[in-house]
């Protein structure tokens, strides 16, 4: 009889640790399909290009954000909004040496989702590690983030003070009497991902 009872409270048990253990699906971004978008801006203008995303995955659990994480190649960087191929080819060429982001040491950047919070509908506040030229530092930005099923369309707007990845060219925070030369320490990042099929 004790025998009984043990076996059917183990059983229940293990249906219950079964039922409630969460499953979740790496679900990996489509690179090509997916952009990252990023805008600089000076005194009073600005400049804007794209980004790659080398790879990248979001943790879908049930149908909810739960985390991810992406490599960003840091030698694609690219500017759109100049017409002049030689003018644009000389930021790129920039924005990619030791004054920025030092791509030849630094090649690649990587976003690390440490906390997804889920709002109304879509929304999510996220909190990530953001690591660039090989300091990490936290960021915050919100997300929609649409799953059906594991596939997903993604969205947000990720704001950083570039100073704080050691980004510091020409920035009045640390340099004085830039006039039109100051550029603003704000980056900002607009993108969009897509799961894999």
């Amino acid at each position: 009889m004790k025998r009984t009872i043990l076996t059917v409270l183990l059983a229940v048990i293990t249906t219950f640790s079964f039922a409630t253990k969460p499953h979740t699906d790496n679900v990996r971004v489509d690179t090509k399909s997916s952009t990252v978008k990023w805008i600089g801006s000076k005194v009073a203008s600005s400049h804007e290009g794209t980004i790659n995303i080398k790879k990248g995955m979001l943790m879908i659990n049930h149908g909810t954000l739960v985390g991810g994480q992406f490599s960003i190649d840091m030698s694609s960087i690219k500017n759109t909004d100049i017409e002049s191929e030689e003018y644009s080819a000389k930021l790129e060429g920039h924005l990619k040496n030791e004054d920025f982001f030092d791509v030849e040491q630094f090649p690649t950047a990587t976003i690390t989702i440490v906390k997804a919070v889920k709002g109304t509908e879509n929304n999510y506040s996220i909190v990530a590690n953001l690591t660039i030229k090989g300091i990490t530092h936290p960021i915050s930005f919100d997300a929609n983030v649409n799953v059906n099923g594991i596939n997903f369309l993604a969205t947000a707007n990720i704001k950083i003070d570039r100073t704080k990845w050691d980004v510091t060219y020409n920035s009045g925070n640390f340099f004085e009497n830039l006039g039109d030369y100051l550029i603003k320490d704000e980056i900002e990042f607009d993108v969009f991902l897509l799961s894999a099929k």
